[in-house]
């Protein structure tokens, strides 16, 4: 749960940081805009109040780590809802606009967060999980998205390093091996999950791993 709680309150405080320039800047997210990832950013939020507020009484069918669709295919920007959401975040007009609804509706999130009884069951995406485990999903999200934001504003702080070591090692048993000793956890979540290429020696010491790459996770 703390863990929970840094991650997004560190993601927050990146975005309520940010000039209003840097809003339409690319993002490391294909055909997304730093503008159309923090409105995305917000959709989380609101999934996550949603979920915690809908209980379940069934035995979970998932946990943090096969919670998650995993294709080989990244994303292009054109599916429908990423599309939608290029939308939403054009409506704001304003960058102070969706620094607001972020803050506000990420603050009440978080919160929630913070409340919520680990061991409860809710349901979402049709899927039973034990709180925890939903919320450990969103440390992987947002560290993720924290390493979208960031991608070509080397200036904003990164995600916290608890946080980075997580998710990490979450996806190495999403992927049934280990990342090289020589990846740092930041180059081991950028290249596993296909933001960025391999180098040809990162290739070399990834050995039979890097055919299985990327690893998608949606």
């Amino acid at each position: 749960m703390d863990l929970f709680s840094r991650s997004w309150a560190a993601l927050r405080a990146a975005v309520a940081e940010l000039p209003d320039d840097d809003f339409a800047r690319p993002s490391g997210c294909t055909g997304w805009l730093v503008q159309d990832l923090v409105c995305h950013l917000v959709v989380d939020a609101q999934d996550v109040l949603i979920t915690l507020v809908t209980p379940a009484d069934t035995e979970p069918t998932r946990d943090a780590l096969t919670y998650w669709d995993v294709t080989e295919t990244a994303p292009t920007g054109e599916d429908p809802l990423d599309a939608l959401t290029v939308r939403l975040a054009a409506a704001y007009q304003e960058p102070w606009l969706l620094k607001f609804h972020l803050d506000d509706i990420g603050s009440a999130a978080g919160r929630a967060g913070e409340l919520a009884d680990p061991a409860a069951r809710v349901s979402t995406r049709d899927e039973v999980l034990t709180v925890g485990d939903f919320l450990m999903t969103y440390v992987m999200e947002w560290t993720l998205h924290h390493l979208d934001l960031i991608a070509h504003l080397p200036q904003v702080a990164g995600p916290p390093a608890e946080g980075l070591a997580r998710s990490r090692e979450m996806l190495e048993k999403i992927a049934g091996a280990a990342f090289p000793a020589s990846f740092s956890d930041r180059d081991a979540l950028l290249v596993g999950t296909g933001r960025r290429a391999p180098t040809e020696a990162e290739t070399a010491e990834l050995g039979g791993l890097a055919a299985k790459l990327p690893f998608v996770l949606g």
